[in-house]
C-alpha cells in the first residue's frame, strides 16, 4: 500500500497531465471528481457562464455531516506554458527528475491539491470524524475569476454548505515548507489614465499640446509619493505603472492622446473610493495649465482580506511546527487570490508549496516538499477534527 506522500505524487502527476490552461478543464476536474466520488464524497460539477466571459467548469465535493466543516479550496487551471521547447521536461508530462515533479501547475497549485487530496483520503481511512470535509476546486483563478470561486461560493451558501473554516492551498512559502501562513492579501486596483492634447508637428510647439508632458508629470507625482505607510497587518500600498501607449508610429508628430495603465496593491487603509481620490488629487494639478484634459477610468478591483490567527489557524501552525520544526510567520504578503471571495463566507488562510518556480519555465515541486506538505495536512486534519480543542 502506498504512503500518503506517494499517493500525493501520483495524484500530482495525473493532474499535471491534464492540460487545464484557463479556462479549459482539461480532464483535471474529471480526475478529482472520480477520485473523490470513489472515496465516498458527494460531488457537484458547477459550470458557470456570463456574457462576454469564457465558460468555466468547477467542482464542489463534501463528505460527512455538520460541524466543524473544513473546506479545502484550490484551482486546477494553470497559466500557459509558453514555448514547450524551452522546457527541460514537457510542461504537461508530470515527469520526475532530480528529485522533483516537473510540469505546469506543479507548484501553482496542483501540488497543493494533490497533497491535501492524499492527506484527506488517508485521514478518512483512519475512521469517520465528526463534521465535514469539502473541496472547492475552481477553473478560472488564473483568468478573469468571474465564473469560478465567487459563483461556487454563492451556490454553496444557497445550498447550506457554508464552511466553518477554509484552507486555501496556494503556494505560500518562499524556499522551505513551513515558512509562512498567509492570513491575508492586499487588494488590487486597476485604472486607465488617458491624457488628451492637440496633435501637431514637433517643429511647431505653438500649434500643439503634448499629452505626454502631462502624463509624465502626473506619473512622476503618483510614483514620487507613497500611497500610505502601511497598517498593523499590511505593508504599504504600492502604486505601479504597467503600460504607456500613444499609438504613434511617427517620430516627428506629437500624438493627440496617450494612455497609461495603473495598478495599486492596496491594504486595509484603502478602499477603491479613497484610491480614486488619491489619484485625482495628484493627476489634476500635474496637467493643470498645460492645455490638456484627462480621463481616469477605474478597471478591475480585487478586495483585500485579513483573517485573525485564532485557534484554528494556530492549530495549523502547530501541525507545521511538528512536521518541520519551523514556526511559520503569519504573513499578508503577495498578490490577490480566491481568498478575497472566500472571506465573505468563511475565515480563510493560505498554506501550500513554495512559489519560487510558479508561472516559470520548468515549474516543479520537489518530492521532499510534497512529502512534507502531505504530512502537515494530515497532522492538521487530525488536530482539527480529533483534537478536542475549541476552534
Amino acid at each position: 500500500m502506498n504512503t500518503p506522500a506517494e499517493e500525493a505524487i501520483a495524484h500530482l502527476q495525473a493532474l499535471i497531465r491534464c492540460a487545464s490552461v484557463t479556462p479549459e478543464e482539461g480532464g483535471a476536474l474529471d480526475y478529482m471528481e472520480n477520485t473523490l466520488r470513489g472515496a465516498g464524497f458527494q460531488c457537484w460539477r458547477l459550470p458557470f457562464s456570463e456574457v462576454g466571459t469564457p465558460d468555466v467548469d468547477n467542482l464542489f465535493a463534501i463528505i460527512g455531516e455538520g460541524t466543524p466543516h473544513l473546506c479545502f479550496a484550490g484551482h486546477t487551471d494553470v497559466v500557459p506554458p509558453g514555448d514547450p521547447a524551452a522546457w527541460t521536461h514537457p510542461p504537461f508530462g508530470g515527469d520526475i527528475a532530480d528529485g522533483a515533479v516537473y510540469g505546469r501547475g506543479a507548484a501553482d497549485m496542483k501540488g497543493g491539491i494533490a497533497c491535501f487530496l492524499a492527506a484527506a483520503l488517508a485521514f478518512m481511512l483512519e475512521g469517520k470524524p465528526r463534521g465535514s470535509i469539502s473541496f472547492l476546486i475552481t477553473g478560472d483563478e488564473e483568468g478573469p475569476a468571474i465564473n469560478g470561486a465567487k459563483k461556487v461560493l454563492d451556490w454553496m451558501a444557497a445550498n447550506g454548505f457554508k464552511p466553518d473554516h477554509c484552507l486555501l492551498g496556494e503556494p505560500s512559502n518562499a524556499r522551505e515548507i513551513g515558512e509562512a501562513i498567509k492570513i491575508g492579501r492586499r487588494g488590487s486596483f486597476c485604472a486607465t489614465l488617458t491624457v488628451k492634447g492637440v496633435q501637431g508637428h514637433v517643429a511647431y510647439p505653438e500649434f500643439f499640446s503634448n499629452p505626454l508632458t502631462g502624463l509624465i508629470a502626473a506619473l512622476a507625482r503618483l510614483k514620487g509619493e507613497p500611497v500610505d505607510g502601511g497598517s498593523k497587518h499590511f505593508a504599504a500600498s504600492n502604486f505601479e505603472v504597467t503600460t504607456i501607449d500613444t499609438g504613434n508610429t511617427a517620430t516627428n508628430v506629437v500624438p493627440a492622446r496617450c494612455t497609461a495603465h495603473l495598478n495599486i496593491r492596496f491594504n486595509d487603509l484603502q478602499t477603491p473610493e479613497t484610491l480614486i481620490r488619491w489619484l485625482h488629487d495628484r493627476i489634476e494639478p500635474a496637467v493643470r495649465g498645460l492645455g490638456l484634459e484627462y480621463e481616469l477610468r477605474p478597471g478591475s478591483i480585487a478586495s483585500n482580506f485579513y483573517t485573525p490567527p485564532t485557534a484554528w489557524v494556530k492549530t495549523l501552525s502547530a501541525a507545521i511546527h511538528e512536521a518541520t520544526g519551523r514556526k511559520p510567520e503569519f504573513s499578508t504578503h503577495g498578490g490577490a487570490s480566491d481568498g478575497r471571495f472566500i472571506k465573505d463566507i468563511a475565515p480563510v488562510v493560505e498554506f501550500g508549496l513554495c512559489n519560487a518556480t510558479i508561472h516559470k519555465v520548468d515549474e516543479h515541486a520537489p518530492m521532499e516538499h510534497l512529502q512534507t506538505l502531505t504530512d502537515i495536512y494530515g497532522r492538521f486534519l487530525r488536530k482539527y477534527f480529533l483534537g478536542g480543542q475549541p476552534l
